[in-house]
């Protein structure tokens, strides 16, 4: 399922950054991030419910409600955005924390079991997304030039989005 969500919100990350160097227009890509933020929450829903993965649905839940923000502040041509970058910012401080639980694993139960593995690869994915939401807090705030937040969207998704979905759905583990 979270393979599948993550070529899905490629669907959005890339138009977006495409808008923030000029090309496209707001309210297609705004139509197009909205259909990616709602199935993205209901991808969440999914994978909270049916696999019993709170973890990973959580994660899930925080980005797609950014983009339904993201979503509708193209929509309706939102003029001050420090309220949408304010959930980026959020969402930043969610993707950071789990980058650590990511890097490190979570402690080691008295049983000997840890619900939450070491992965190197969705730590450094995290870190992306953790750096990608803070660009966008800072470029909403003016802070942060838009064509910087679009190169980097442009090179977070191959890396960020495409490597571990393809990778994963071919054999079956993550990069490294």
């Amino acid at each position: 399922m979270t393979t599948a969500l993550l070529i899905l919100i490629s669907v959005m990350w890339l138009p977006v950054a495409l808008l923030n160097l000029g090309k496209g227009e707001a309210k297609g890509t705004g139509v197009a991030t909205g259909f990616v933020g709602l199935l993205v929450v209901i991808g969440a829903l999914i994978q909270g419910t049916f696999y019993h993965d709170p973890f990973i649905a959580g994660l899930l839940f925080a980005h797609g409600v950014l983009y339904l923000c993201v979503s509708y502040a193209l929509l309706v041509g939102l003029e001050d955005l420090r309220s949408v970058g304010n959930v980026s910012l959020t969402v930043c401080f969610i993707s950071a924390i789990y980058m650590l639980l990511f890097y490190f694993g979570s402690p080691i139960m008295a049983d000997g079991t840890q619900l939450i593995g070491k992965s190197n690869y969705l730590a450094m994915a995290c870190l992306g997304y953790a750096v990608l939401t803070l660009e966008v807090f800072l470029a909403f705030y003016g802070k942060l030039s838009p064509k910087l937040l679009a190169m980097s969207l442009i090179i977070w998704v191959p890396v960020g989005l495409w490597v571990p979905a393809f990778w994963l759905m071919g054999t079956g583990t993550l990069p490294f």
